[in-house]
């Protein structure tokens, strides 16, 4: 019998770590602080105690060695997690997340696979500054033979965890520190969340709303806001940025017929970017206003927490966006 609990984000992942490392002697978790609450929150909690060193390694500061050894291990038959607790130095590791990892099963014919987790957190806020608050998941996912996941809730966390575990190629997973400490019920028993899949979060008939990772959390807050106005909008939460849910997105569109997305990646050549060019091509006759997106400005984060405040997407701006395609003051 399944047993919900309201479990914090940081927490889900790390019951789906103990899970999977408890199920499967050949997985594995890698990376920088993985016992440190300052680098890796409670995600890692209690793994070097249960699992010992030579299954939690903490790693040097390397990034492209430690994603290297992580991604030769999958190739041998291993199934390592490699964390990059700020995904900006995941840059230092693109030879073999791309060169490698990405193109390894396609080269091999499918006669070799790469079941390797790439998990990237993002460290947006808190005055981190542009080297290290950097959302990277547009630039991951337009690489072929890499999925990405970006969950928003503890549900989400746990399940795309264990999937991204059991998937036998690349999966990069992006999470938001911003998230950790949202709570959610969460099932104790092993559980996947399927790669690919978005979920209507709330469904509506006058504007579709579609947002990831944190921006799927504040527009939550938005879409129940709404109702109290007579303002019926369709939250769509992507969970998985590649491959995109088209069809989740392409139904809701054609349903609603107007259209904002929510990122928290640049605005050029971002995943809004995509969205919009996919629902322009494919559905274009069907809206009845132009698409608007809720982006990062094309300019790297401020150090300072009071140009922070302009530069982060809030649940405010989701709003306005929603009320300018609506037409309403």
């Amino acid at each position: 019998m399944s047993s919900n609990r309201k479990l914090e984000y940081s927490l889900a992942i790390n019951e789906a770590l103990h899970q999977m490392m408890g199920a499967d002697p050949s997985t594995f978790l890698i990376g920088q602080g993985v016992n440190s609450p300052w680098y890796v929150g409670n995600t890692a909690l209690g793994l070097l105690d249960r699992f010992g060193p030579n299954r939690v390694i903490d790693t040097p500061v390397s990034e492209n060695s430690i994603t290297g050894a992580a991604v030769g291990a999958a190739i041998a038959g291993m199934r390592p997690v490699v964390v990059h607790p700020r995904m900006d130095f995941m840059l230092y590791a693109m030879d073999p997340i791309i060169n490698e990892a990405a193109n390894w099963y396609y080269m091999n014919g499918g006669r070799s696979s790469v079941p390797v987790v790439i998990w990237g957190i993002i460290n947006r806020g808190g005055e981190q500054a542009a080297q290290h608050s950097q959302a990277l998941h547009a630039t991951f996912a337009h690489v072929p033979g890499l999925k990405v996941v970006m969950p928003a809730t503890p549900f989400d966390a746990k399940g795309l965890m264990i999937a991204a575990i059991r998937d036998p190629n690349p999966v990069v997973f992006i999470d938001d520190r911003l998230l950790y400490r949202v709570k959610d019920s969460v099932p104790e028993e092993i559980y996947e969340v399927e790669i690919g899949k978005g979920i209507v979060r709330r469904p509506g008939a006058d504007l579709t709303l579609v947002a990831t990772s944190f921006l799927a959390h504040e527009a939550s807050k938005v879409v129940e806001e709404l109702v109290e106005e007579q303002i019926d909008v369709e939250l769509i939460d992507l969970r998985t940025v590649k491959p995109l849910d088209v069809d989740l997105i392409l139904e809701s569109v054609k349903k609603t017929g107007r259209l904002v997305i929510a990122d928290g990646g640049w605005k050029t050549c971002g995943l809004a970017a995509e969205i919009a060019a996919l629902v322009c091509e494919r559905a274009f006759e069907v809206l009845k206003a132009p698409i608007r997106r809720v982006t990062l400005p094309d300019c790297p984060a401020p150090a300072s927490a009071i140009l922070e405040q302009q530069y982060y997407p809030t649940a405010q701006d989701i709003r306005l966006a929603v009320l300018e395609v609506l037409g309403k003051d």
